[in-house]
């Protein structure tokens, strides 16, 4: 587990505790959208590195939707 993600989760913690400040709330904030964009990354270049095998043998690779 990363350093972002575990630090999210003591924020969900706290929060379940008692209410987060401003100053946790921006951080929370920050490393989630950091996490995101990391796993959006993350999960684009897998796909990116998949193709679909068809009936005939012929692999062909993901085409990316409109």
């Amino acid at each position: 587990m990363t350093d972002r993600l575990k630090r999210i989760n003591e924020l969900a913690a706290i929060a379940k505790q008692r209410a987060l400040t401003e100053d946790e709330i921006k951080e929370r904030d920050v490393l989630r959208k950091e996490y995101l964009a990391q796993f959006r990354s993350n999960f684009r270049g897998i796909l990116d590195n998949t193709s679909i095998k068809r009936p005939d043998g012929t692999l062909e690779p993901l085409q990316k939707k409109n």
